[in-house]
């Protein structure tokens, strides 16, 4: 029992750590350009006000003007509300970290900023979280508390298959978002055959990719031998480290798979951002969200 709650204010120490941390950089760096780069869906009357000379004269209420003999504009605001939907990863290979920081540390560290730009702009946060299944689905609402529970959740997940299958999370939003909705799948694309359930997302909601890597994952380090393993199948592999010619055939063939990956992307028009675990992701973050402004 004492255990228990040693770990469970542990973890609220270390939620509320990065809670503090990401609404500060949701506050001073992203706020505006999240709401920026996601416009709301329309317009809708929100009130009327006596005509000014300048007025655009397409903006005249006649009812209300007859009613009381005087020229009334109607007044419009952005249809604001949205929701965003963060759908992490959370299969063996995000569990990876050749640095200090893992794959699903930095996917945690990116879904709260996102989770507290939305609240800040009055829209909802769900998270779901997959391995070759749906593990985890919270369904989006407002406000911090709320917020605080998906990052519990992404702290506490455990998962029951150490596979992916992001066609099974992909499948699954199509029916569970009925409404146009801001999509960020954030996930290092162990799999195959995604391409298809992305690009029907893509055509109904705003969706995002985010690809997550290790330096690891592009280039080894020149060394004796390298006991590798796939963190999914739990094969492993044993390298020469010492030859400068293997190596740098990975490195080689990692890049072209990279180069590959980024042109079919813009092949399928989807919206992708890549970061890598030994970087910081607000570079990055702000050049999507630029691009995105431009764009919308």
């Amino acid at each position: 029992m004492e255990n228990s709650e040693e770990y469970l204010k542990e973890l609220q120490k270390l939620i509320r750590r990065v809670e503090i941390r990401s609404k500060r950089m949701a506050s001073e760096l992203f706020s505006g350009e999240y709401h920026s780069s996601f416009k709301g869906k329309g317009i809708e009357f929100s009130n009327v006000r006596e005509y000014q000379y300048g007025d655009d004269v397409r903006a005249i209420d006649w009812n209300t003007s007859a009613r009381k003999h005087e020229l009334y504009v109607k007044l419009f605001t952005e249809e604001r509300e949205r929701t965003l939907l963060l759908v992490v990863d959370g299969s063996a290979s995000m569990q990876f970290g050749s640095r200090e920081r893992s794959k699903k540390a930095l996917a945690l560290e990116l879904s709260a900023v996102l989770a507290f730009s939305a609240i800040q702009n009055n829209d909802k946060v769900g998270l779901l979280v997959f391995t070759d299944r749906v593990e985890t689905f919270i369904a989006p609402r407002k406000g911090r508390q709320h917020v605080l529970v998906i990052l519990e959740e992404l702290f506490r997940f455990k998962p029951l298959s150490r596979k992916t299958d992001i066609n099974a999370a992909l499948i699954f939003i199509r029916y569970a978002l009925r409404r146009q909705s801001i999509i960020f799948l954030l996930t290092d694309l162990v799999d195959n055959d995604y391409e298809k359930g992305m690009k029907q997302l893509n055509t109904r909601h705003d969706f995002v990719l985010v690809h997550l890597s290790d330096p690891l994952d592009k280039a080894l380090p020149l060394s004796a031998l390298l006991d590798l393993e796939e963190p999914e199948t739990g094969l492993r592999l044993t390298l020469d480290g010492g030859s400068r010619r293997k190596i740098e055939r990975y490195r080689s063939e990692q890049s072209r798979v990279y180069e590959e990956l980024r042109q079919r992307l813009r092949r399928m028009r989807i919206d992708s951002i890549f970061l890598d675990t030994d970087r910081s992701f607000i570079g990055e973050l702000n050049s999507f969200f630029r691009y995105r402004e431009r764009k919308v």
